[in-house]
């Protein structure tokens, strides 16, 4: 019996240029001020933002292999990028889009829509709830005279797609134009990531595989990854917090060197230390195929009340001016939250867990 190879939980020099190249474009044309006035409007998705990541940086098609015209990359790049996509709560659909729909895409040899989404002509959706887990329970629509009818809802990204990945109750997986879809927006505890409901009307669908293989494989992807956006979010949660503290003063003295203070910090960063390795772990993990289905349940059974404690922290402990409007940290904190319940609760991913190691829960 071979030894399985270690996980490689450091970054390369190329995953380091290419956290730098993004961090700098979203330096530039992602702010935090600038985020809250989106959400505020009718379009809270940042269009420009993503034709930037998606076209000149070729991001769009990281997962895509190269004859297609993607970059051929793996789920550690993609990894990095949403690290830092979380870093700056960016609304823009890459989890969905990038990782989740074109997954499923690849699953299903659609050739044609990962060409599309590759070179940023189009948004795929796989529209399947924010909220169901790998393995859960897929809601499907109605397939009659050759066409779809039914409701699905609480997809994510939604409102941005160009495509949408229904799957149907013969099975099947189609491509529906949204265009052919009425999307209906949802109250969103996140708006940076907003949900919507999608009805169907006799709207004309190709069918493009097997539903549930390319769905499993979709949401796995999805909430292996989906750690690492809630790595960049307490890390960036963390570093602000830490740096508000060395500049707050209170009695003369600097609040963060208050000793229960510094307790409270250096947990924290125990934490998140802890998340980085999960987190890199599943994106490793899904890489090489190594036991790619224990790594995404321990990353997300440990990243959702990580990511969670950290918003709060930093709501805490900037005092006042955490608790306005203006200041962003109430973005991290929403988008932690939903993220906590997105591709399946950290207690589904524990039970999944349990499972693999062949020790069922009572």
């Amino acid at each position: 019996m071979s030894a399985q190879p270690e996980p490689a939980l450091l970054y390369s020099e190329e995953e380091d240029a290419l956290r730098a190249a993004v961090r700098d474009l979203l330096t530039d044309h992602c702010d935090p001020a600038g985020v809250i006035t989106r959400i505020e409007s009718a379009t809270p998705h940042d269009v420009s933002l993503w034709k930037s990541l998606a076209g000149p940086m070729g991001l769009a098609g990281l997962l895509v292999p190269e004859e297609l015209g993607g970059q051929g990359a793996t789920h550690r790049e993609a990894a990095v990028v949403l690290e830092e996509l979380g870093r700056a709560v960016a609304p823009v659909p890459y989890l969905t889009s990038a990782v989740v729909a074109t997954e499923a895409l690849l699953a299903c040899g659609a050739d044609d829509l990962l060409t599309e989404v590759a070179s940023a002509t189009s948004v795929a959706v796989l529209a399947v709830g924010l909220h169901v887990a790998p393995g859960g329970p897929v809601p499907g629509v109605r397939l009659e005279g050759g066409a779809l009818h039914g409701e699905l809802t609480g997809i994510a990204d939604a409102a941005a797609a160009d495509v949408l990945l229904v799957p149907a109750d013969d099975g099947g997986l189609y491509a529906v134009r949204a265009a052919d879809a009425t999307v209906t927006p949802r109250t969103s505890l996140d708006l940076t990531r907003p949900l919507a409901r999608v009805t169907l009307e006799a709207a004309p669908g190709r069918r493009l595989g097997d539903s549930a293989p390319a769905v499993r494989r979709a949401l796995r992807s999805g909430a292996g990854l989906l750690a690492s956006e809630q790595l960049g979010l307490a890390d960036w949660l963390l570093t602000e917090t830490v740096r508000y503290l060395k500049e707050r003063k209170q009695f003369n003295r600097q609040v963060g060197g208050f000793q229960a203070l510094k307790h409270r910090l250096a947990r924290l960063w125990l934490e998140v230390a802890g998340l980085r390795a999960a987190a890199r772990n599943a994106a490793d993990a899904l890489t090489t195929g190594a036991d790619a289905d224990v790594a995404v349940a321990v990353a997300q059974a440990y990243a959702a009340q990580v990511a969670v404690h950290a918003a709060e922290e930093a709501l805490q402990l900037h005092g006042g001016i955490g608790m306005t409007w203006e200041h962003p940290v109430h973005l991290y904190l929403k988008r932690a939250k939903a993220d906590s319940i997105a591709y399946g609760a950290a207690g589904t991913h524990r039970a999944a867990l349990a499972d693999l190691a062949g020790l069922p829960t009572p």
